[in-house]
């Protein structure tokens, strides 16, 4: 199965952002689209937007005029629904209403041929229950592109429970042809990106509800020191509190209430109280002309001990080793078999965020996962009330004197980049378990699709095959509500036999 012939006529119904959007991303590739709306004189308007669009293409070098031109030719605003009848595709990006959608689709289906592709841009409903008002349902998909639709690569094309294999194939095949990068999945709640995703926001929200950190704080470890573009505060109010609360609500209803999933307090009083980010001009940070952006938590100048001692191997932070030496500190290092930690000279002791506290020890600080230790330009370190100021000065100025930033967060289970990525590598696990998506296309999709530095599979990979599932373990102990209850899929990863070893 090909994809769609470049004269066969694609018709995008909506005409807000993403329906412009990929009314954009068509017509640049050579078909000819035709753009209705159901309000009078939106599709004209919206027509002439990407118009617009497309003389700043120009302008930018990054299209030729000739071939404005030509798109420009290709691109009519239509009045009625018949005018869409001898398209071979139709996208359609209305207000997310599930009735709204399986009426229009109803309609579209007294109007097209019977080989015509009918899809949705939904990125919160079922494709199969907006499926479910059809006659032929297995010709109806679901193309969730991400906004703003001609920039981002990722197209999530999704299965209904009645899609035909044929028209999946013949959708994801479009989509590869109008140069994206498609990836296939199940009718899930959230698809891919959307349902894991949430941790990202939820684990940032949580950290900040327990008074571990400030936002500007937890925004910075996770670009400094967890590799992320943007910090969940920070990403959220670009979104939008509104819309992102909106998803994350979405996805806790359709997989009725599960704890994972559960919604955030403080996110829910920020919508309430108006302020949705930065279009309305404040969010988690204010954006007023004036407003200065808050500082994260960074800790004072401290000395650097003169020698550590290094048990284990301290995978997967191992590349800490090499860098203490660099920076002209004394490094004893011994075989340990119960753990590995890094012993400072007063007898305190350094371990990565595992699941438990300080507060369960009597000299232990504890510091976050790093996407990579070496280029990381911040590191968060954890200590209970009563862990010794020795022990926490001495940690500071270790990895100060590695040229860290430090931030010093209150004494939570799994601290930030840790509990976050653990949770993201758990649900990419259980969605393969259960057929939402393969690995590779999951780890595409959250490349693509959200920014990340690493694809939940490709991050596990570098870390202990069992690291993930063991500081979930630890978290769940800590709070058994079933929220960082380690999924079966996960467990197997982890008891599995590597392949190495049995060789």
């Amino acid at each position: 199965m090909t994809a769609l012939d470049l004269s066969s006529p694609v018709a995008v119904v909506g005409t807000g952002t993403m329906g412009q959007g990929i009314a954009q991303v068509a017509l640049v590739a050579g078909h000819p689209v035709r753009l209705y709306d159901a309000v009078p004189g939106r599709a004209r308007e919206a027509a002439e937007a990407i118009t617009a669009r497309l003389d700043r293409l120009v302008a930018k070098d990054r299209l030729s005029g000739a071939d404005r031109d030509a798109a420009r030719d290709r691109l009519v605003p239509v009045e009625d629904l018949a005018a869409l009848a001898d398209c071979a595709l139709v996208v359609e990006a209305v207000l997310e209403q599930l009735e709204a959608k399986q009426q229009l689709f109803r309609d579209l289906e007294d109007v097209v041929g019977d080989d015509c592709l009918l899809a949705t841009n939904t990125s919160s409903l079922s494709v199969t229950a907006v499926a479910g008002a059809l006659r032929n349902p297995g010709r109806f998909v679901g193309l969730h592109f991400f906004n703003p639709a001609p920039l981002m690569p990722l197209v999530e094309v999704v299965s209904g429970f009645a899609t035909d294999f044929g028209s999946a194939t013949r959708a994801y095949e479009m989509a590869r042809a109008w140069g994206k990068t498609p990836v296939a999945c199940a009718d899930t709640p959230g698809f891919i990106v959307n349902r894991i995703a949430r941790p990202f926001y939820a684990e940032a929200f949580t950290v900040h509800e327990a008074h571990a950190a400030d936002p500007a704080t937890i925004d910075a470890v996770l670009r400094e020191c967890g590799g992320f573009k943007m910090g969940a505060f920070e990403l959220t109010d670009l979104i939008g509190q509104d819309v992102n609360e909106s998803v994350t609500h979405s996805v806790w209803r359709s997989f009725f209430h599960d704890v994972r999933f559960t919604p955030s307090l403080s996110q829910r009083r920020l919508v309430e109280s108006g302020r949705l980010g930065r279009k309305s001009g404040q969010g988690w940070y204010d954006y007023g002309a004036d407003a200065e952006r808050p500082e994260p938590h960074t800790a004072e100048p401290a000395d650097a001990p003169a020698y550590v001692i290094v048990e284990g191997d301290l995978n997967p932070a191992g590349e800490l080793i090499a860098l203490i030496r660099e920076a002209g500190i004394k490094v004893r290092q011994e075989d340990e078999d119960n753990g590995t930690r890094i012993v400072l000279p007063g007898g305190g002791q350094l371990a990565l965020a595992d699941g438990q506290t300080s507060a369960e020890y009597r000299d232990v600080v504890y510091f976050d996962l790093s996407l990579d230790y070496r280029k990381a330009t911040r590191i968060a370190l954890s200590a209970a009330q009563d862990t010794p100021q020795r022990t926490v000065l001495e940690a500071i100025g270790l990895f100060q004197a590695l040229g860290k930033d430090v931030s010093v967060i209150g004494d939570l289970p799994g601290m930030i980049v840790a509990r976050t990525v653990a949770r993201i590598i758990d649900l990419a696990y259980d969605a393969v378990a259960k057929g939402v998506a393969t690995e590779e296309d999951i780890d595409t999709a959250m490349r693509l699709g959200v920014n990340y530095p690493l694809g939940p599979f490709e991050w596990d990979r570098r870390l202990y095959r069992d690291w993930a599932y063991d500081l979930l373990d630890e978290l769940h102990q800590r709070d058994p509500s079933g929220r960082y209850a380690p999924s079966l899929a996960l467990y197997r990863h982890a008891y599995a036999t590597d392949p190495r070893e049995a060789q």
